[in-house]
């Protein structure tokens, strides 16, 4: 992008107006016609606008779209999107000819009167490049922090504006495309925390790496994404859910790794209250997990979700470099579910660790009042120790002004022992058989699931090549 030259809104708003071949329609439902009073403002709209429409009443939007069971949600705005375009396309098939079509919507709940509620959106682009092309499809989900309406209302006319201009004129780089999209949102105004892009002039995208790039680049501190590589909103996709989580750097994912999920998830289901099919297991990538050198790799990072969701797991990518701040932030989502983390030994012992909360006035006790103090439990697996002890709670040693607050986490039920774990795996390290892929030492096969095995070596993953049997050309 030419940093040099910043268009104001109003011109990039009225750039599209005056290219001529530009044309589509606006839905807008919750907050206003923010984004088209933009462009009716800039002059020249009669060249892009085909129409607006805002169904403010619910009865009027569902005899518009079809019913829906929540207004302000993804299927809501698909609805939207595809109801918009095929109008385009089905009153004006001449025009299509000569122009390219899209279709804007945005189904938003702004900062009510009382100022109690969270302001957030969904909001989307259909868009054709070419004319009678396929059209390409944008959706993404927007959390606003403007504490006044009339605020998040003018940010939301900004987003669109960005959002429809770098979707034609910074198409071809992702870097670029975000950066445009987020110019004058800075992050204490708006937070994009879900973005996918799909469409025949997208067909190269990894959506994964837009929700890697969304947490890298400050946009949000956290999203996810399923195994079909599809990015998520975290709060609709663990909306009521009961979650449990496992941080770690998975490079690879080991056999030990999953002896810990599969031991911990058998424990969490005995929660009494815990609902077996409200479970969502989540594996979660720090971005420290995913820097080598000061620089995050990208290849690296798709390794790692390759593998993990080869398995079936769900993803996080996340800032929360502490504990206590991803369980703040999980909880805010769930409401009242529980939370399970499922960690190792060491990882409690940093936790105990007063040095870990330099940067809190309250120190330790704060970071426990505001992330272990809520509706969480942690299943602690031990480790090996070099002179072949096993070292686990019963084992754990903490300074003594700190014992008090261990036999509380104890006697609260927020920590409990795995004990049926597998002995045999617990000399598997990571970094060893990291280190073994990539030196071509086979045996880090019999340290890893046979599904990582195979992904591995089907994919090349971490640095493995294939060698040539004698005999093969």
């Amino acid at each position: 992008m030419n940093l040099k030259k910043r268009l104001t809104t109003e011109e990039k708003a009225l750039l599209i107006n005056l290219t001529p071949d530009i044309y589509g329609s606006f839905a807008e439902i919750g907050a206003g016609q923010e984004v088209a009073a933009n462009f009716f403002n800039a002059g020249g709209s009669s060249g892009t606008i085909a129409y607006t429409l805002s169904a403010y009443d619910m009865k009027v939007s569902d005899s518009i779209y079809g019913e829906c069971s929540r207004y302000v949600c993804e299927d809501r705005l698909k609805q939207m999107l595809d109801k918009e375009y095929q109008t385009l396309l089905e009153t004006l098939p001449e025009k299509n000819k000569t122009a390219r079509f899209f279709a804007f919507a945005d189904t938003v709940e702004s900062l009510n009167y009382h100022k109690t509620n969270q302001g957030h959106g969904w909001v989307g682009l259909k868009f054709q490049l070419q004319n009678n092309a396929e059209p390409n499809e944008l959706i993404l989900h927007v959390k606003m922090h403007d504490t006044s309406h009339h605020a998040q209302r003018e940010a939301l006319g900004i987003l669109g504006v960005n959002l429809i201009h770098a979707a034609y004129n910074h198409n071809k780089s992702i870097d670029d495309f975000l950066e445009a999209l987020a110019y004058r949102l800075p992050r204490d105004r708006m937070e994009i925390d879900m973005l996918n892009i799909s469409g025949p002039d997208f067909e190269n995208v990894d959506n994964r790496i837009i929700a890697l790039k969304l947490v890298k680049n400050g946009l949000t501190d956290a999203t996810m994404f399923n195994i079909a590589g599809q990015v998520l909103q975290p709060s609709t996709a663990l909306y009521k859910k009961n979650i449990l989580l496992m941080r770690g750097r998975f490079r690879p994912a080991t056999k030990v790794h999953f002896d810990m999920i599969s031991n911990g998830l058998e424990l969490y289901k005995q929660e009494p209250d815990v609902t077996e099919d409200k479970i969502q297991v989540l594996f979660e990538l720090t971005l420290k997990d995913l820097t080598a050198d000061g620089k995050i790799s990208v290849t690296d990072f798709i390794d790692r979700a390759e593998l993990l969701c080869s398995m079936g797991y769900t993803v996080m990518i996340s800032n929360y470099l502490k504990h206590y701040k991803m369980i703040e932030y999980l909880s805010d989502i769930t409401r009242g579910y529980k939370i399970g983390i499922v960690l190792g030994i060491y990882n409690l012992k940093t936790i105990f660790d007063e040095k870990y909360y330099d940067t809190l006035k309250g120190g330790l006790l704060e970071a426990f009042g505001r992330g272990f103090g809520r509706n969480i439990k942690m299943y602690v697996y031990p480790a090996l120790k070099s002179n072949g002890d096993i070292y686990n709670i019963e084992s754990f040693e903490l300074p003594n002004h700190l014992t008090g607050l261990l036999d509380f986490m104890n006697k609260s039920g927020k920590i409990q022992a795995i004990e049926n774990y597998n002995k045999n795996l617990l000399n598997i390290i990571s970094d060893d058989v990291l280190a073994k892929i990539k030196s071509g030492d086979d045996s880090w096969v019999n340290d890893v699931p046979e599904e990582v095995m195979k992904a591995i070596k089907f994919f090349e993953l971490f640095g493995y090549k294939k060698t040539e049997l004698i005999g093969d050309k």
